[in-house]
């Protein structure tokens, strides 16, 4: 059985338990039956949905950072008088395979203040990024890569 499918009925069934159906509730469930399936995993044989769900996390962690930091990096640049921007374009050259994972980099990428991608290559090796604060290409690159790229590749195998 899929595992996730299992936990999402766990926590229907927690939410129904306490009565209530919020989003609190329901990750609460979640968490509790996540728990409840880590301790019965010898009776699943050999699954990665356990290391995934990290993964997921982090990569959902990373991506609320990224948006508060540009989000503030964005509007301190709006609201003085000097402007710090230096936009630009750059191309990245994408580790990420299949168009699931080239389709969130890039849509993750788009929804963090100060950032867009514009378009991917025809071979789907390269993403073409305009940024706002492009001081350093190969550094915005570096980071893009080394951030949001590889926490979708390691989240999506």
């Amino acid at each position: 059985m899929n595992l996730f499918v299992l936990n999402t009925l766990l926590a229907l069934g927690w939410a129904a338990l306490v009565g209530s159906f919020t989003l609190p509730s329901l990750l609460l469930g979640f968490g509790i039956g996540y728990v409840a399936l880590l301790v019965a995993r010898p009776l699943f044989g050999n699954t990665t949905y356990f290391e995934r769900v990290w993964r997921v996390l982090r990569l959902a962690l990373l991506f609320v950072y990224e948006l508060v930091v540009s989000s503030l990096r964005v509007v301190w640049d709006v609201i003085t008088p000097t402007h710090l921007s230096r936009p630009g374009i750059i191309a990245m050259p994408l580790d990420a395979e299949g168009e699931g994972q080239v389709l969130l980099v890039a849509n993750l990428i788009s929804l963090t203040p100060g950032s867009l991608s514009i378009d991917v290559s025809a071979d789907r090796r390269t993403l073409y990024v305009h940024a706002m604060f492009v001081d350093d290409p190969d550094a915005l690159r570096k980071e893009l890569k080394d951030g949001l790229e590889r926490r979708v590749i390691e989240a999506v195998k």
